[in-house]
């Protein structure tokens, strides 16, 4: 049996796996966030009867130090966290980043099924991703790939190049997620209004809300083209708080279709097929197939 887990940095989820992709909710609990053995006592409290365990979380793992940088659970940020929760728990520990858990579900389970190469976006309150070929996460140097959402790569003359929390000025991240879309809107229009409120008015056609929209589907859309081109990804499912709305996910795949090099009249930008716990079914996927390290 796996034990799966899905941390963020207020809860912890989990789960048992007898087999790849298929998970048995067990419950969650809140996060220690600054206390190790903590940490690990709450997934030592689901994991019995386990043989190993998976865990899909907000940070990522240098795969050639197998240290973490995780902003919101310092427990962990620096650590090598596979290493070390193995050898407290006596059991071998996989770790994966979030959002290429997510990809991996939704390439082995969800929307991206049936197709070869799979680039899982996330629109929430910031911007991520991950991408999966052949059934496998594709790993980089620093533990980095699919971060999309950084980098200085927006240009639009009448948007400045917000400063992004990667350090950096003009990144994806500024202005793609539920966090992004508000500032861009309050920058244009001088309203601060909560991303629920602009896409509801942009439904209603108010004219701020579909001049936001407009600014964002362009800004958004020519990054992620980019991606695509380099990647060749035959299918984008989104997660996150912007998926919940998919006829502003169709807008931003049809700016994105007029923009990649590969024509195509079926839609590239889709809504995930697994919004509840694809973290629980990523990490559930990748444990079965990887062998973890210890």
């Amino acid at each position: 049996m796996l034990a799966c887990f899905d941390i963020g940095g207020s809860r912890i989820k989990a789960a048992r796996s007898d087999a790849p992709g298929v998970v048995t909710v067990q419950g969650d609990a809140a996060t220690p966030l600054t206390d190790f053995a903590a940490f690990a006592a709450v997934l030592a409290g689901f994991a019995g009867g386990a043989r190993r365990i998976a865990i899909s979380i907000a940070g990522v793992t240098d795969p050639d130090t197998g240290q973490m940088k995780i902003a919101n659970i310092p427990c962990l940020d620096g650590r090598r966290a596979a290493r070390d929760l193995a050898g407290v728990l006596g059991l071998p520990v996989w770790i994966g980043n979030d959002a290429d858990c997510f990809a991996l579900a939704e390439a082995g389970r969800g929307a991206g099924r049936g197709h070869r190469n799979v680039f899982g976006v996330i629109l929430g309150t910031g911007v991520g991703g991950g991408l999966v070929i052949d059934g496998r996460i594709v790993t980089g140097a620093g533990g980095f790939a699919g971060e999309w959402g950084h980098g200085p790569v927006l240009n639009a003359a009448r948007v400045p190049w917000f400063a992004c929390g990667c350090g950096q000025a003009g990144c994806v991240d500024t202005i793609g997620g539920a966090r992004g879309i508000e500032r861009l809107h309050r920058f244009l229009t001088g309203q601060a209004e909560p991303s629920q409120a602009i896409v509801a008015a942009w439904r209603a056609r108010d004219a701020a809300a579909v001049e936001t929209v407009a600014v964002w589907a362009d800004l958004v859309s020519g990054p992620l083209a980019m991606v695509l081109n380099v990647t060749g990804s035959s299918i984008v499912p989104v997660g996150g708080g912007l998926s919940n709305a998919p006829d502003l996910i169709a807008v931003l795949d049809g700016a994105l279709r007029a923009k990649v090099l590969r024509a195509t009249d079926r839609p590239l930008l889709v809504p995930a097929e697994l919004p509840v716990e694809p973290g629980l079914i990523g990490a559930s996927l990748a444990g079965h197939a990887e062998v973890p390290h210890a």
